[in-house]
C-alpha cells in the first residue's frame, strides 16, 4: 500500500512538472514580448517560480528516500547494526522502509549473538574432553580452538600462535606440528620439567577457503600398559571421527549463512535475508552442537556407554534437522538427499542426539559410497507398520559392499577405507543395542546399499 502511494506521488509530481513546462512553453510562444515585454515577463515569472518549486519538491521527495537507503548502507558498511531508523514519523513509505531496515539490523545482531553462543558451545565441548585439543590455521599458525588439557601438556599458560611453541620448545614443535604421523601414533613430548609419552591424532579441514588442522594429544606416560595404550589409540580415533563428522556440516552450514549475509550486505534488494531460513539454519547448528556436547560427555570413556535418555521424538523434526545440517555440503557435492515420510505424525521413542549421530554417520558413509556414481542419490525413509516396529531406512545407489566383508563391517576398528577408523558402524550398532533395536544391512555390489534401523 505504501509503495503504491509512493508511485502515485512520484507520477503526480512528474505530471505537474510536465503540465507546467507545457504552460510555460505555450506562454512563451503566445505572449508578445516586442510590444508588451513587461506584461509578458510578469506573466511568465509566477509560472517559472511554481515550476522551480515543484522541481525542488520532487528533488527533496526522492532525496529523502535515497538518504534513508544511503544511511542504511553506511551502517552496514561500518557494521553499525545498532543504528535505529525512525518508524513512527514521516511519510508512510519511508516508515515502511525503516521497518525493513530495522528488521535486517536486528536479524544480523541476532546472528552475531548466536554465533558467539555457538562458539561458547564448542569451547565447552573442548573443555569436557580429557585429551588435549588444539585447532589452528595451517597458513598463519593462529590458534582458533584450544583447551586447558593441551596447555597443561605443553606447560604453557596461554597460546595464541603455534610459533610460540617453536620458540620455547623447538623439538616439541617439530614433533607435534611439523612431523606427519599416522593417527594414534605414540610420541615423546619434552618440556622443561619432564618428558612424557602421548598419543597423537590429527585431521585437516577447510573453512572460508582457509585450511585448519585439529590435533588431539593424550598423555599415557606411566598410566597405561601396552593394551591400555592401544585402547586409548582407538578412543582418540573415535573422538576425532565423531567430532569431525559433526564439525564438517556445522562448518558448511555456517559458511552458507555467511555467504548469504555478505550477498545481502552487497545488494539487500536482490538478495534479501530470509529470517525464517536463518533461524532454521541457526537452530540446526545449535542442535548439532548440543548433540556433540552430549556425545563428548557420554564418550569420555567408551566403557561408560550403558544408558540413554529416551523420549518421544517426531521423525519429521529429526529428518528436518539432519536435512538443514547436511543439505549445503551434499548440494556442493551434487548428491541428492531425499527424505520420505509416509506419516508426518510418526513418533519414535529414542535418544534424539545419539540417533541423529547414527544417521549422520550412515549418510556420510553413503556419500563416500556413491560419490563416483553417475546420479548419486541418498534416500532416508521411515515407517511403522500396524503393531510393528518403527523402521528408519538409509539407502544409496553407490558402489555397494563386497560380499566377503559385509559380515565384518560392524567389527570395531575394521574398515575397508584407506583412511577409515573402523568405528563409525560399530558405534552405530552399539547405540542401536542401547535402544534395544538392531541395525540391518543389505547390499549389492555396484548397485547400492540399504541399512535399516529397527526400533
Amino acid at each position: 500500500m505504501a509503495y503504491r502511494k509512493y508511485k502515485l506521488s512520484l507520477v503526480f509530481r512528474f505530471l505537474a512538472i510536465f503540465c507546467l513546462l507545457m504552460i510555460f512553453a505555450f506562454a512563451t510562444l503566445t505572449l508578445d514580448f516586442d510590444t508588451n515585454a513587461l506584461a509578458s515577463i510578469v506573466t511568465l515569472i509566477p509560472i517559472a517560480l511554481i515550476l522551480i518549486l515543484v522541481i525542488n519538491n520532487l528533488f527533496n521527495f526522492i532525496l529523502k528516500r535515497h538518504q534513508s537507503i544511503h544511511d542504511f548502507f553506511e551502517s552496514v558498511k561500518y557494521r553499525d547494526f545498532s543504528h535505529w531508523f525512525n518508524e513512527y514519523s514521516g511519510p508512510e513509505d519511508i516508515r515502511e522502509l525503516h521497518v525493513g531496515f530495522n528488521a535486517v539490523n536486528q536479524s544480523i545482531i541476532n546472528i552475531k549473538r548466536d554465533k558467539e553462543t555457538h562458539y561458547l558451545y564448542l569451547q565447552k565441548i573442548l573443555e569436557l574432553i580429557d585429551a588435549g585439543i588444539v585447532a589452528y590455521s595451517v597458513n598463519t599458525g593462529d590458534i582458533i580452538w584450544i583447551n586447558d588439557s593441551f596447555k597443561k601438556l605443553l606447560q604453557i599458560p596461554t597460546l595464541k600462535n603455534i610459533q610460540f611453541v617453536k620458540k620455547r620448545y623447538r623439538s616439541t614443535f617439530k614433533t607435534v606440528f611439523e612431523t606427519k604421523r599416522i593417527n594414534g601414533s605414540t610420541i615423546s613430548l619434552e618440556t622443561k620439567k619432564e618428558k612424557k609419552k602421548v598419543l597423537i591424532s590429527g585431521a585437516n579441514f577447510k573453512m572460508d577457503n582457509d585450511e585448519f588442522k585439529l590435533i588431539v594429544l593424550q598423555n599415557i606416560d606411566n598410566t597405561l600398559s601396552q593394551n591400555q595404550s592401544e585402547a586409548w589409540t582407538k578412543l582418540l580415533s573415535v573422538l576425532t571421527h565423531e567430532i569431525m563428522n559433526s564439525i564438517a556440516p556445522i562448518s558448511s552450514l555456517a559458511e552458507t549463512l555467511q555467504t548469504k549475509i555478505k550477498l545481502s550486505e552487497e545488494d539487500p534488494e536482490l538478495n534479501p535475508l530470509e529470517i525464517d531460513d536463518l533461524n532454521l539454519s541457526i537452530e540446526s547448528i545449535k542442535k548439532r552442537s548440543e548433540g556433540l556436547m552430549k556425545f563428548a560427555k557420554t564418550y569420555r570413556g567408551l566403557s561408560k556407554i550403558n544408558s540413554i535418555s529416551v523420549r518421544k521424538v517426531s521423525v519429521k523434526e529429526l529428518f528436518e534437522g539432519i536435512s538443514n545440517l547436511l543439505h549445503s555440503s551434499l548440494k556442493s557435492k551434487h548428491i541428492e538427499l531425499q527424505f520420505v515420510l509416509d506419516n508426518p505424525k510418526l513418533q519414535i521413542e529414542i535418544d534424539n542426539s545419539l540417533i541423529e549421530q547414527v544417521l549422520i554417520n550412515l549418510i556420510l558413509n553413503a556419500v563416500e559410497a556413491c560419490k563416483d556414481s553417475k546420479n548419486p542419490k541418498i534416500i532416508i525413509s521411515a515407517k511403522q507398520p500396524i503393531e510393528g516396529s518403527a523402521i528408519i531406512r538409509v539407502s544409496d545407489n553407490g558402489k555397494g559392499i563386497p560380499d566377503e566383508i559385509v559380515d565384518k563391517i560392524f567389527i570395531p576398528f575394521f574398515s575397508s577405507k584407506k583412511n577409515g577408523s573402523g568405528i563409525g558402524l560399530s558405534l552405530c550398532q552399539q547405540i542401536m543395542f542401547l535402544h534395544k533395536g538392531e541395525i540391518q544391512v543389505k547390499s549389492i555390489e555396484n548397485s547400492g546399499t540399504v541399512i535399516r534401523l529397527v526400533f
